[in-house]
């Protein structure tokens, strides 16, 4: 906005003080000292860069021939890796669900998931031609609960411990089985522990009180009485509907009076 003089006005006189002078020089020194210090640092970062310019190439090559290599690695190893993996675990899955489904020739049908047939790939192929893949640890899982089903606990055990779980449910399961194989073999003490992992893995209706029951029982067998009595209470107070409920007023009652 433009200013405009009244008529008569006399402007004042502004005194400068000499300081002013003083302060200015001060000031411009010591902003050319500032420039002076970036001018110096950004020559030593050039000369640290000129002389060790090999090295960064270097590891900025590795670095990209890392990620290529990654993604050539998924594009052209993994992936068909999962497909071949599929492809041959098919046969050996589908005898796996028709001895969960059917109680007749059960046993022949999981020794056929493990083993394969007639040139038809098993579990325990898939497991070692495939490790690594995504398929191969379906077939660790399956392996587990099949050996688990033909009395084979130890096997059981092994393949089940290797099983790395993606879900809560089969990671529940998976640990109850491990559970189940210590228990035929025994050794209530680390039956215990799996049940308990099991319990942890999960918490739904189906899989949660089955295996707080065994873990209740099997603290009764270990005289951990107040273990157990807390397995059976949790039952009772939160899974009143499920089929381990029926009897949990009885078993409360035995671990009161044991």
């Amino acid at each position: 906005m433009a200013t405009y003089k009244k008529r008569g006005y006399k402007a004042k006189e502004v005194k400068i003080d000499q300081t002013d002078d003083v302060d200015f020089n001060e000031q411009d020194s010591t902003t050319a000292e500032v420039f002076n210090t970036l001018d110096e640092s950004a020559n030593k970062t050039e000369e640290w860069v000129s002389k060790n310019q090999n090295y960064i190439l270097g590891v900025i090559g590795a670095i990209a021939l890392g990620v290529l290599g990654y993604l050539a690695y998924e594009q052209f190893v993994a992936k068909p890796k999962e497909v071949n993996a599929g492809n041959d675990m098919f046969y050996a899955m589908q005898q796996y669900n028709q001895a969960l489904q059917s109680p007749v020739a059960q046993d022949s049908l999981y020794n056929l998931a493990l083993h394969g047939v007639n040139g038809k790939y098993g579990l325990i192929d898939v497991i070692d031609n495939y490790s690594g893949s995504a398929n191969a640890n379906l077939a660790t899982y399956a392996a587990g609960m099949s050996y688990l089903n033909t009395q084979k606990y130890q096997e059981a055990i092994d393949y089940l411990s290797d099983y790395k779980a993606n879900d809560a449910m089969t990671g529940a399961i998976a640990n109850g089985g491990i559970g189940d194989a210590f228990m035929q073999l025994n050794q209530a003490g680390e039956a215990l522990e799996y049940y308990e992992k099991a319990v942890a893995a999960s918490t739904n209706a189906y899989t949660t009180p089955m295996f707080l029951q065994k873990a209740a029982v099997t603290a009764m067998e270990l005289n951990k009485n107040d273990v157990a009595l807390k397995y059976f209470q949790r039952i009772k107070e939160e899974f009143a509907k499920s089929p381990e409920a029926a009897l949990v007023d009885a078993y409360i009652a035995m671990a009161k009076n044991k």
